[in-house]
């Protein structure tokens, strides 16, 4: 007989999907189910909402001329915006050039794209520049680690996520909790290596206490009350004393 194909619930669909994209995260609970669901909804309404502002500007400009939308068209199609604005503004888009009212206003608009021009391509060079290294530092980490190619990649496309997300100005509850833990990982060792420490001078004191009030066994020496006993002279230490000598 053929197997019986089995078929998921649609909550164990959603289940896997949020598991797919939050492995860090197990999703065993409703609280923790809804609550994500919740967030994603609430991230999809915001850009949702960033999309209808974009597209209404847009449809305003083209509401208010036309011709903007024909001259954007063509320049996508890949046509030569020059012969796009005088198929979309007529030839008199050469008098504006040549009016002399426009000379100064035509000369900032043009200073202004040789710098944005200059900038971007120092910004690529400078790009090229940090990448190189960035490759190297990354060869070396994942060598020093003994790190699979795939691990490095999870590493990459995770901090990825978070440029992409301070792009765009938004930031997740996992990635905040991230930086904070990682902020507070030097204290943390250190309070760790600080209570070790602690602890292990108390225990040496502790150890000092229990010997000095049992003894070794062995008879008093130096008279009746014990004069001249190390047992009985420890005995006088304060405990400040004992931690002295635990160090």
């Amino acid at each position: 007989m053929a197997e019986t194909p089995q078929v998921k619930s649609r909550r164990e669909s959603q289940i896997e999907r949020l598991r797919k994209k939050y492995p860090e995260k197990k999703f065993e609970d409703d609280e923790e189910i809804y609550g994500q669901i919740y967030d994603d909804y609430d991230e999809y309404d915001k850009e949702l909402e960033g999309y209808r502002g974009r597209e209404k500007q847009l449809s305003d400009m083209f509401a208010a001329d036309p011709r903007s939308a024909q001259f954007l068209t063509d320049m996508h199609r890949g046509e030569d915006p020059v012969l796009g604005l005088v198929r979309n503004f007529g030839v008199e888009i050469k008098d504006v050039l040549d009016d002399p009212e426009m000379q100064d206003k035509i000369a900032e608009a043009n200073k202004e794209f040789v710098e944005r021009t200059a900038k971007s391509k120092k910004l690529d060079e400078e790009y090229e520049t940090n990448m190189d290294a960035t490759l190297e530092t990354l060869r070396k980490f994942q060598e020093e680690r003994g790190m699979s190619d795939e691990d490095v990649d999870k590493i990459v496309d995770f901090l990825l996520t978070i440029v992409r997300d301070g792009v765009m100005g938004k930031f997740s509850v996992e990635t905040l909790d991230l930086a904070c833990k990682a902020m507070n990982y030097d204290m943390d060792v250190a309070a760790a290596g600080e209570e070790g420490e602690v602890a292990g001078r108390n225990a040496k004191i502790s150890e000092k206490l229990r010997r000095g009030a049992k003894g070794d066994g062995t008879a008093p020496l130096g008279g009746k009350h014990g004069e001249g006993n190390p047992s009985a002279a420890r005995k006088n230490q304060s405990i400040f004393d004992l931690a002295a000598e635990a160090q």
